[in-house]
């Protein structure tokens, strides 16, 4: 990571990242851009330095900060006309402790409105166009943050992984995305999608980046009672030497070009002597179906609260209680927001409940115990992130079953809260498109598995 120090100016260094994006503004990457308070800070930083104080660990750096992160600076939009025009009062803990080390936010980058989808093409701003091929989607739900670090923009990005949104978009633009351990990073300020999948994680051009924003982002929040202890910085390192791969992921549902990957980086780790371990596990097949009743209730339930009595958008055409909370809702949020209000509040409805959210409560145990298993008999799993390279813009957004595919092998990773890191790992062919892989962990193990990361490289 590149901090401000003798030799490297903050404000040189925000400034060339203000430029970055503005030369780069044709791909739709940010909602606001930060300029007047990011060149403030920068300047700042370095008065401090002149005068020989202590400074941050990432004293100077600039990041962007997805659009679903609260914070004074500009508008928390979330990418949804329902919040447009909502500034927070309140500043998210992880922002904070970035900023306490001297990070500086120069942009909110545009996602799925509240994070619904794939391909960030559910953005009340429209589309953000993917880093290698700008008539392919980003992914999703944090498509912005994704392509700012894989474009050079910045050196990170902050992203929420509720499915996959920012493991996905990671491969999708060739740059390392984290999901950590469910609870290792604080939620308070971070809008809610699902409260008991949501993680909060980071882009970044390096493994030893993510594991910098790890140890500083880490840690018990007593504004988040669902935040772990301190384990991350306590973690004694531990060497790997079994790696599974997941026998039902290998078939012809996924991309050749993304199996040849896979098999490439199994026979490179075999090399370096590590085992692979082939896995069944034959509990996942039910994970898709499982998040899409689970979330969509957590959806509904999260989204209710969007009124317009208290804060954000009130439609004009109202004229009674029951006109303000209809109209405001329906101009408010877009098609896939309706969607899974729909469906979240069918599955938790009197007569589904049992046949529908009680049964993926049920599934969701199965997959957790799938997980332990599977690590009783390898250290990390490696696997896709997605059964495709990123796909046309237009191409699946008006077919809600295709899309949700996307997310076929990244969703139980949250429905166990284990972590998972999507890395490069080469390009297609013949259109060079990026491809991801995804190296998955035990619970806890978050540090090891950054550092087990160093070996997947190609050397």
């Amino acid at each position: 990571m590149r901090i401000a120090d003798k030799n490297h100016s903050a404000v040189e260094m925000v400034q060339e990242a203000l430029n970055k994006a503005e030369h780069f503004s044709d791909h739709y990457i940010f909602t606001y851009i930060n300029t007047e308070n990011a060149l403030k800070k920068a300047k700042e930083i370095d008065e401090k330095i002149a005068r020989g104080e202590k400074v941050g660990r990432l004293a100077g750096v600039p990041y962007a900060l997805k659009d679903n992160f609260l914070s004074p600076e500009g508008e928390t939009t979330a990418s949804a006309h329902i919040l447009e025009g909502f500034t927070s009062p309140v500043t998210a803990t992880a922002v904070q402790k970035l900023e306490d080390e001297g990070a500086i936010m120069i942009g909110r980058t545009n996602m799925d409105a509240f994070a619904h989808g794939s391909s960030t093409e559910n953005s009340y701003y429209g589309p953000t166009l993917n880093a290698y091929d700008t008539e392919r989607v980003a992914g999703g739900s944090s498509g912005g943050s994704a392509v700012a670090v894989a474009l050079g923009i910045v050196q990170f990005a902050t992203g929420t992984d509720t499915g996959g949104s920012i493991r996905q978009p990671a491969s999708f633009n060739g740059v390392y995305g984290f999901k950590p351990t469910y609870g290792t990073i604080s939620r308070y300020g971070v809008v809610a999608m699902a409260s008991s999948t949501d993680c909060i994680g980071f882009f970044t051009q390096t493994p030893e980046d993510m594991d910098l924003l790890m140890s500083i982002a880490s840690g018990q929040d007593r504004n988040d009672l669902t935040t772990l202890p301190d384990y991350y910085v306590n973690t004694e390192s531990k060497s790997a030497k079994r790696v599974g791969v997941i026998k039902d992921f290998d078939n012809e549902s996924v991309d050749e070009e993304i199996r040849d990957a896979l098999r490439q980086k199994t026979e490179m780790l075999e090399k370096k002597g590590y085992e692979i371990v082939e896995l069944e596990m034959p509990a996942l097949k039910y994970a898709l179906a499982a998040y899409y009743i689970i979330v969509p209730a957590e959806v509904a339930s999260n989204l209710s609260r969007y009124d317009g009595i208290r804060y954000g958008l009130r439609s004009e055409k109202a004229t009674d209680i029951e006109t303000i909370y209809n109209d405001t809702r329906n101009e408010g949020f877009m098609p896939e927001n309706k969607r899974r209000i729909m469906i979240g509040n069918f599955v938790l409805s009197s007569g589904f409940y049992d046949a529908y959210f009680l049964k993926a409560a049920k599934a969701r145990t199965l997959i957790v115990e799938e997980y332990e298993k599977a690590f009783q008999k390898c250290d990390y799993i490696l696997t896709p992130v997605s059964p495709n390279p990123a796909f046309k813009l237009g191409e699946k957004v008006n077919d809600p079953v295709a899309m949700y595919l996307e997310d076929v092998m990244s969703v139980s990773l949250n429905l166990a809260g284990v972590p998972g890191l999507a890395i490069p790992a080469g390009k297609t062919r013949e259109d060079n498109l990026p491809i991801g892989l995804q190296i998955v962990g035990p619970r806890r193990s978050d540090k090891n598995l950054l550092a087990f990361a160093k070996e997947c490289i190609d050397e």
